[in-house]
C-alpha cells in the first residue's frame, strides 16, 4: 500500500472512531452492531497506517480493537452493550 493510501486510512479510521465514541457520548447511538461496525472500520484503517509505519504498538492496539469490534458486529452488539437493570426506586 502506498504511503498516501496508508495516510488516508489512517485519518479515515481515526475521524471514524471519534465519530462513533462522540455519538455513543450524545446519546445518538446505542452500542449497536453499527458503532461496533465503525470502530471495526476505523480501527482496521488506524492499524493499516501503523503497519505501513512500522508502528507495532498503535499496530498491536488496533488489531486488538479490530478483534473486540468483529466480536461485537458477529455476536450481536446489543446483547454486549446491554447496561445491568437499575431500579428508579428509592430505597429507605
Amino acid at each position: 500500500m502506498t504511503g498516501t493510501l496508508a495516510e488516508v486510512a489512517g485519518w479515515g479510521g481515526a475521524a471514524l472512531l471519534l465519530l462513533a465514541y462522540l455519538l455513543l457520548s450524545m446519546g445518538r447511538i446505542a452500542a449497536s452492531r453499527a458503532f461496533q461496525a465503525m470502530n471495526l472500520l476505523g480501527s482496521l484503517g488506524l492499524a493499516v497506517n501503523a503497519l505501513v509505519h512500522g508502528a507495532w504498538p498503535s499496530a498491536t492496539l488496533n488489531a486488538i480493537w479490530l478483534v473486540i469490534a468483529l466480536n461485537g458486529v458477529l455476536l450481536g452488539a446489543e446483547r454486549a452493550g446491554r447496561q445491568p437493570a437499575h431500579h428508579d426506586r428509592q430505597t429507605r
